[in-house]
């Protein structure tokens, strides 16, 4: 089972847009946190992230801040990325 994902977001940023997109590619389920919309929900992604751009994704124990690909790659790799199990 996956670790739970949430994402820090606003709807006019363009790099939460691109990170939603990613974790849908990828069949991440997620719970959008419109901190737009929440001054108590901004006050908790400073909290855990120490700051208030967006997005940033939190994994399990892991916080990705910002549209980190690569980091999320290594998070979240493609099915046919994987190796088959032997």
């Amino acid at each position: 089972m996956n670790p739970p994902v949430r994402i820090f977001s606003t709807p006019t940023c363009p790099f939460c847009q691109r990170a939603k997109l990613f974790l849908k590619d990828r069949g991440v389920g997620f719970e959008e946190i419109n901190v737009a919309a929440d001054r108590e929900k901004v006050a908790e992604l400073m909290k855990v992230s120490g700051q208030r751009g967006v997005p940033v994704i939190v994994v399990g124990n892991d916080v990705v801040v910002g549209f980190d690909q690569a980091k999320l790659e290594a998070l979240f790799p493609r099915a046919v990325d994987r190796p088959e199990p032997k």
